[in-house]
């Protein structure tokens, strides 16, 4: 554990401790931390989130019909609650809220998964698959979902915001708006749709798709995707740094509510229903650890990209960034020892 403290988490700080700096001296401004999230959101991350996908196989999904089925309903569902809570118990916006989920209910184990598993399991056959099946179920459902619900939101937003500057010509206005024709007109008008036209989504859908199929991914090709993927992880951390560097910290029982969703609830869950219906043990504790993860750096960039629940997303990043220094190791000795 002192390794991956000092190999991986600390790292993580660092990187945004140099971000904060640089704002706070003017080296780069807000402006240039929405650029830093753009490159990160439309090229970076969905190539970074393809190549990890692909690297997967058809049999490795249905290997465990166990460890698929709990990834797939609790992430998800544990994803849906940070989503609800944020929006019922916390007064947000539903584009808030999304993004919100994005951050509390996701790990983030394109970054950390291998990082932190590895050491502790080995790099085995079952490593790989846990990683494999926990990024599809993130990166290629989660995701998806948040900008579905995030786009959502922003529409509604701004209809309610058209409807109260202008109540008497709205509907004068929309009957005389020109009939858009195409493709691009129904992404603009549906939410979904305009959420999977993000690379973002498709992106890793697509690699999903791939993986079913049985279609292989040349290892030839991966460098073309690994150079711009390999700017994910730090430009994010960065970003999210020079991010903070121009909003007051806060800490608040929001941002505690986040971190305990992350990294006490989510792993809590996920070790009860594995324990109940028998899965194996060593597969087990790697599926608790990916579980108690700090938040995927994804929800990060796509707050802060489209100016939603920043100053929270990023606190709650940090916070649960510092704790999981301690959450780690308690769920890795707790996982054996119920397992055992």
């Amino acid at each position: 554990m002192i390794n991956i403290i000092l190999t991986d988490i600390i790292p993580i700080f660092i990187i945004m401790i140099l971000g904060f700096i640089a704002g706070k001296r003017s080296v780069f401004s807000p402006e240039n931390a929405r650029i830093f999230n753009k490159l990160v959101l439309t090229y970076a991350l969905p190539a970074a989130l393809f190549v990890s996908i692909v690297r997967a196989d058809r049999e490795m999904l249905f290997s465990d019909l166990k460890l698929t089925i709990v990834s797939l309903v609790f992430i998800i569902a544990l994803f849906l609650w940070a989503y609800f809570s944020c929006y019922k118990f916390f007064k947000h916006t539903q584009s808030e809220a999304a993004v919100c989920a994005l951050i509390a209910g996701s790990p983030t184990i394109g970054f950390l998964g291998f990082a932190v598993l590895d050491p502790i399991f080995g790099d085995t056959a079952n490593t790989g698959l846990v990683v494999a099946i926990v990024s599809i179920v993130v990166n290629a459902i989660t995701i998806p979902i948040g900008l579905s619900l995030l786009a959502a939101g922003k529409k509604k937003e701004k209809m309610n915001t058209g409807a109260a500057a202008q109540p008497s010509t709205n509907a004068t206005q929309t009957a005389q708006e020109p009939k858009e024709k195409g493709l691009m007109a129904t992404i603009h008008k549906n939410a979904v749709l305009s959420a999977l036209s993000q690379p973002v989504s498709w992106a890793p859908i697509l690699a999903v798709l791939l993986v079913l199929f049985g279609v292989r991914f040349p290892k030839i090709l991966d460098p073309n995707f690994e150079l711009i993927a390999n700017a994910n992880a730090g430009v994010a951390v960065f970003a999210a740094g020079l991010t903070l560097s121009g909003l007051k910290f806060q800490m608040d029982w929001e941002i505690v509510y986040n971190t305990i969703v992350k990294l006490i609830l989510m792993p809590g869950i996920l070790l009860l229903v594995g324990w109940l219906i028998h899965m194996d043990a060593e597969k087990l504790q790697m599926l608790v650890l990916a579980g108690a993860l700090p938040p995927a750096f994804s929800g990060i960039i796509i707050g802060s990209h489209f100016q939603t629940y920043v100053r929270a997303g990023t606190s709650s990043l940090a916070f649960s960034v510092l704790l999981f220094v301690i959450t780690a190791p308690f769920w890795i000795w707790f996982t054996r020892l119920i397992t055992s």
